[in-house]
């Protein structure tokens, strides 16, 4: 399920992305119930808890004991709605990382922190990144990778590019570990269950197997597919595994780049 930001109201969307219309302060006499903040930190729990799916204006309403058509006074719809949640969950990030251990170590900071925080929040990997927010908050996020990388003395464009590749990382690799977490309810199997099940099979609808692929049959008696921790499912430790691995590698080919163009 992938759901499209920017599809409510352009003004009315970036009106409440940056506060300049307060709904809940429009109107003169008692502070109302509702508020932005509150309907948006509502939709957040269902989110988190339940899933992009369980997530209407209705359902909203009904955690807060208001009808939807209650909510439109400070959210017009459910687009808007998606806008402002993620922005919102954005907030959680650090707005500033140290650099006196220099950009590298920064920036392992924030892909961690990254990756953390995708985990905690999976339905932020289901809004497509083909079209942002556009929020305070997605741009403090991107301002400060940017400026943790600036100190690497590339060039603007390559930075952006750097940024690019470094944040599709951190998302694809927290999504394996996010979709590994959900697999179970989802299937009504164990991954235990499900690999027993397809994997037993191999030696019956490929004999072939080793000859056919050599080189994962090599790998496999390398004991390169082995759980290193028992007490962590497989394919979540295999994603932490990479995510460590991977951005590594990435670093190595900023510095890499650094040397290349002599910053």
């Amino acid at each position: 399920m992938v759901v499209f930001a920017g599809q409510g109201d352009a003004r009315r969307s970036m009106a409440l992305l940056w506060r300049t219309t307060r709904s809940d302060q429009a109107r003169p006499g008692p502070k109302p119930a509702l508020s932005v903040d509150l309907i948006v930190d509502t939709a957040v729990a269902i989110a988190d808890s339940e899933g992009m799916a369980a997530l209407s204006m209705r359902a909203v309403g009904e955690r807060l004991g208001r009808t939807a058509m209650a909510l439109y006074t400070y959210v017009p719809s459910k687009s808007e709605l998606v806008d402002l949640m993620y922005d919102r969950a954005l907030a959680e990030l650090s707005t500033r990382h140290d650099l006196e251990a220099g950009w590298r170590a920064a920036v392992t900071s924030w892909a961690r922190e990254a990756w953390e925080f995708y985990i905690r929040h999976p339905w932020m990997l289901q809004v497509s990144q083909a079209r942002p927010v556009l929020g305070p908050n997605e741009y403090v996020m991107i301002e400060e990778l940017m400026r943790i990388l600036r100190e690497t003395g590339l060039d603007a464009g390559t930075l952006r590019r750097v940024a690019g590749t470094l944040s599709c990382f951190v998302r694809g690799a927290a999504q394996t570990v996010a979709e590994v977490r959900q697999a179970p309810a989802a299937t009504g199997l164990s991954d235990e269950e499900w690999w027993y099940a397809r994997s037993a099979l191999l030696t019956e609808v490929a004999p072939d197997f080793a000859e056919r692929f050599p080189t994962l049959t090599w790998m496999e008696g390398e004991g390169a597919y082995q759980a290193q921790d028992e007490t962590v499912p497989y394919l979540e430790q295999e994603g932490r595994d990479t995510f460590a691995a991977g951005l590594v590698i990435l670093l190595d080919g900023i510095e890499a780049a650094m040397g290349e163009t002599g910053a």
